[in-house]
């Protein structure tokens, strides 16, 4: 359930239908992905660039990963 909750009037821009979205809720940025699930449309700001900064603030790992193609047999040759 939501933690709260706003009567909206919806309204006709040229052919599309339309809704002000109160400030309360307001969505950073300047797009959205929008999706339908069942009666409910559900509104989500497009968050760029936030994977980037996740991996530039990751520390760099120090351990040695084993070959994984160590006990693998040598590939098969094509046939022509």
């Amino acid at each position: 359930m939501p933690q709260s909750e706003r009567h909206v009037r919806l309204f006709r821009n040229g052919r599309n239908q339309a809704v002000r979205i109160p400030r309360e809720y307001e969505l950073e940025g300047d797009e959205a992905i929008m999706r339908k699930e069942g009666d409910r449309l559900i509104v989500e700001p497009v968050r760029k660039g936030r994977l980037l900064s996740l991996l530039a603030s990751l520390k760099p790992l120090d351990e040695n990963f084993p070959d994984v193609d160590e006990d693998l047999p040598p590939p098969d040759e094509p046939e022509l």
